[in-house]
């Protein structure tokens, strides 16, 4: 019986009215919905699909420049590669399954070849208390969550990745992409059980980490079983790479489309808009304009704290700049830039701030960049 003659939308009335054996129902069910886990909020992963980029489109710099949660690093390199927001063609696989953003990495001009320390990588680090409270029984072997993602790479290659746990003893549990076909997406699915030694502490540092990894120099590479978990060692922690993607003038690495939700099957994308998506990345950075009416405190001009639009993970490091000034602050009635403003008394909901400079009964604007990433 085909299983797609039954939409989604009237799963519950068709398996209800009409004559399917109970292995044909529960067959429909299982194609259609997760086995385990929450039906809604079921990805781990903030910011999958990559649409939002709070700090910018493109960058030459090595951290979080571009999309939200998804940092990426590189060291050794020649020539610093570009890592940018960038738009799914249409007509690709990923975009005709709803993506319109992928995470882009161009590798740059590696004139001295592969070092043995040179690598580029993403990472997306978990909150821990989300990994403890997914309902995942990480400690149990029978007890799984499926990671899921498309990727495309100018060069056609294998290449690795890795979960990592942060807590106690670490753990990663490596795996490869396969084979891929140049310039063509292709969509990863690992299911990963739990494992008696893993440990992740019900709090708000760092549980889990996703790597996916253009490339890691023999320095980083090692012996290592693959989709198992094993205890991590920096030195070992994929298998050796094949240098020619690194060594390629201006190759490109593309991902999007990351799921880690809870259960033995990768099930449909757990598309949000984009509203949702800028929500959940605000708990970790928020980049805002604001505007406050000064007055007088302690002797000098200061202003009430200003309430960031979530509760952070933490309190957070923040700074206001105006202007590509920091501690800079626009005067309203006049136009004029004013310096000298400072953050103090940083909060996980807010930050307060003064200076020497304003004048009090004045509306004074700036944007503020508050940071309290894992």
């Amino acid at each position: 019986m085909a299983l797609t003659t039954v939409s989604s939308d009237r799963l519950s009335t068709n398996v209800k009215n009409t004559n399917f054996t109970a292995a044909e129902k529960q067959d429909l069910t299982d194609d259609i919905l997760p086995l385990a886990g929450q039906l809604g909020n079921r990805n781990l992963i903030i910011n999958g699909a990559m649409q939002v980029a709070q700090r910018g489109t493109s960058s030459t710099s090595s951290g979080y420049y571009t999309v939200d949660r998804f940092q990426v690093n590189y060291s050794g390199t020649d020539e610093a590669p570009t890592q940018a927001q960038v738009d799914v063609a249409s007509g690709t696989s990923p975009y005709t399954s709803g993506f319109r953003k992928a995470l882009k990495i161009t590798n740059g001009n590696q004139t001295s070849g592969a070092g043995a320390d040179d690598y580029i990588r993403i990472i997306h680090f978990l909150e821990a208390q989300n990994v403890a409270q997914s309902g995942w029984n990480y400690v149990s072997s029978s007890s799984n969550v499926t990671l899921s993602f498309w990727v495309k790479s100018s060069v056609a290659q294998n290449f690795y990745g890795f979960l990592l746990t942060n807590d106690g003893t670490a753990y990663s549990y490596p795996f490869e992409t396969g084979s891929l076909t140049a310039d063509t997406w292709t969509k990863i699915t690992k299911t990963i059980p739990g494992n008696s030694n893993l440990t992740v502490n019900n709090d708000n540092g760092t549980g889990l980490e996703f790597q996916i990894t253009p490339f890691y120099g023999t320095n980083k590479t090692g012996s290592v079983s693959l989709n198992a978990w094993g205890a991590f060692s920096t030195s070992a922690r994929t298998p050796d790479y094949t240098s020619t993607w690194y060594t390629t003038n201006d190759a490109t690495f593309e991902i999007t489309g990351v799921q880690l939700e809870v259960g033995s099957v990768a099930t449909d994308f757990e598309h949000e808009c984009y509203q949702k998506q800028l929500y959940r990345c605000y708990r970790y950075y928020v980049q805002r304009g604001f505007e406050s009416l000064l007055g007088s405190k302690s002797g000098a001009v200061g202003y009430p704290t200003v309430n960031y639009p979530v509760v952070m993970r933490a309190a957070a490091s923040t700074y206001i700049n105006y202007d590509s000034t920091n501690g800079a602050m626009r005067n309203q009635n006049n136009g004029a830039t004013t310096t000298g403003f400072s953050t103090y008394n940083h909060y996980d909901y807010g930050f307060a701030s003064r200076g020497s400079n304003g004048s009090t009964g004045i509306i004074y604007s700036s944007t503020y960049y508050a940071d309290a990433e894992l």
